[in-house]
């Protein structure tokens, strides 16, 4: 089987670190490129964050282009309180040497798949969709050329993060969710009802320590940060690790269970907004428009993580 091409969008955030970490070191995927966007924290650190990450892996071959600051029609809420004021709080890492693109986020997006053959290019989005739903609004024909969007966001059985309803990375930009889901772009969601199940429990964590490479230990030290807030909030051994399942469904998707749905996004209730909702028992009639995975094996998903975090520098 040949590499998978992927465009990272993303809002690192010490979970996002994880899944683009693991995305660098395996060679099933070539990673064209990260797109950055506001989110977990504002945009200049998100996008500092990824150049410190493609550092870290030794792999500042990977380009990096910062998106969109703000949603595209409502004020920015970021998420400190879980990830730090730097977003990756826990370890030491230097400042980046490398520097971010000159191209917006979403043009990046839009000349990548372009230049790419149709049907080969895959984007993995593990923030607000504010960038994807900007490149689809500017070039429409790059949606069709996608291979497909796998997305970590939103929530049905397990309900919200950020509010009893919603899931933060739909919350934080619920216009630019809702353009993605009616666009017509094939869509895996990997939501909350997968994620709170992969916990990072202290045993999982020191096995990123244990590794030994400068990647395990950074990867450890973010996740024994990180976790602190979400054992908190959940009373949990462990906190759940979301983005990287974007990544894990990738390489391994067999390792993951869902059904074709049809999920319409919230825009205009103050109570839900950002909600999902998801049509998982098929009562409204509406085309399915997303795969929506409700389960996984954990065991299999940290030990993939960590076999992949343990090949890097």
């Amino acid at each position: 089987m040949g590499t998978r091409a992927v465009i990272f969008d993303t809002d690192p955030g010490q979970d996002d670190a994880v899944a683009i970490l693991a995305a660098l070191a395996s060679p099933e995927l070539e990673v064209l490129g990260i797109s950055t966007v506001a989110g977990n924290i504002p945009l200049d650190l998100t996008t500092k964050n990824a150049l410190k990450l493609v550092e870290l892996a030794g792999r500042t071959d990977v380009p990096v282009h910062a998106g969109c600051d703000r949603p595209l029609g409502r004020a920015l809420v970021t998420a400190e309180h879980v990830h730090g004021e730097t977003g990756l709080d826990g370890p030491d890492l230097p400042e980046p040497a490398t520097k971010a693109g000159a191209a917006h986020g979403a043009d990046f997006i839009i000349e990548t798949v372009r230049s790419r053959e149709a049907g080969t290019v895959t984007l993995l989005t593990l923030g607000p969709l504010t960038n994807v739903a900007l490149a689809f609004a500017k070039a429409p024909d790059i949606v069709s050329r996608l291979q497909g969007l796998v997305m970590m966001g939103g929530g049905c059985f397990e309900g919200g993060n950020i509010t009893p309803a919603a899931e933060f990375n739909v919350y934080v930009d619920p216009e630019a969710a809702a353009m993605v889901f009616r666009s017509g772009v094939p869509i895996t969601v990997l939501s909350l009802d997968v994620t709170h199940k992969m916990r990072s429990t202290k045993e999982r964590i020191a096995a990123f320590r244990d590794l030994g490479n400068a990647a395990g230990k950074a990867v450890a030290a973010m996740l024994t940060f990180s976790e602190r807030f979400d054992v908190e909030k959940y009373d949990w051994e462990g906190a759940p690790l979301h983005d990287p399942s974007v990544t894990a469904y990738v390489l391994d998707p067999d390792m993951f269970e869902g059904r074709d749905v049809n999920v319409e996004i919230e825009t205009g209730s103050p109570l839900t907004r950002g909600m999902t909702v998801v049509d998982y028992w098929g009562v409204t009639g509406r085309a399915k428009n997303a795969f929506w995975v409700r389960s996984g094996d954990s065991d299999r998903f940290f030990a993939l993580l960590t076999e992949r975090i343990g090949r890097l520098p």
